[in-house]
């Protein structure tokens, strides 16, 4: 029974990205969905419980579509270009499948978390913390993480709601190095780092650490506030 009702829950979810994707999300309802997929709409509401339920299912479920993705690129020997690389993973994906990156990356309302924003947060702060590990982020990972989610979102949603034949593809592209720009340095010529870069890097390798460290929490504290405060 398991396997016909892991079964069941996938051909649903396979047919409500299929309509979301090709008639918009006005055209996902829980009785177009039941009927395409051939079940009586009591089956889908035992699984998914109502409408908002199974989007959220095909949300999860496209976001880890998304995550697949990225995750077929190797880390390179650069984590900025690795960076700029997720970037354009990020755009990309939205442009592909924009009625489904709405239903990621959107809210129905104001206050209200996204459904893969946690998960998205999780991935970028992995980039930045190679990036502060190379002494080259000039900024606080969290800031940076918080800019970076900002200008790929807004990016890939102006995008999205641009016309085909007005859509500049440089857009995307200016804006990255406009950001990166920002919130990196250049590479050194030795291995001397500026001190700021170095605090960040630092603070870095405490944050990802995941282990005690020789220290009382309240000293943990104090070193990552002087941290901050060499990095300013």
């Amino acid at each position: 029974m398991d396997d016909v009702k892991a079964h069941t829950r996938q051909r649903i979810l396979a047919v409500a990205a299929d309509l979301l994707e090709n008639q918009g999300a006005q055209a996902v309802s829980t009785r177009s969905v039941a009927a395409a997929a051939g079940i009586r709409a009591a089956s889908l509401y035992q699984l998914f419980g109502d409408k908002d339920g199974l989007l959220a299912a095909v949300a999860v479920q496209a976001f880890n579509h998304y995550l697949a993705e990225k995750r077929t690129v190797a880390p390179s020997t650069d984590p900025v270009e690795d960076l700029r690389r997720g970037w354009d993973a990020h755009v990309g994906f939205g442009l592909r499948h924009p009625a489904v990156y709405l239903l990621m990356f959107g809210t129905d309302r104001p206050g209200r978390r996204p459904p893969a924003a946690d998960e998205a947060h999780r991935l970028l702060l992995e980039f930045l913390d190679r990036v502060a590990a190379s002494g080259r982020l000039r900024v606080p990972r969290a800031l940076a993480a918080h800019l970076c989610q900002a200008a790929a979102t807004g990016v890939t949603l102006s995008l999205i709601a641009t016309p085909g034949p007005e859509r500049d593809p440089e857009i995307s592209a200016i804006m990255r190095e406009t950001l990166i720009g920002a919130l990196t340095t250049d590479p050194t010529p030795d291995s001397d780092p500026a001190l700021a870069a170095r605090a960040l890097a630092l603070d870095a390798a405490l944050t990802a650490a995941g282990e005690p460290i020789a220290l009382r929490p309240p000293e943990t504290a104090l070193l990552r506030d002087w941290l901050q405060r060499l990095a300013r």
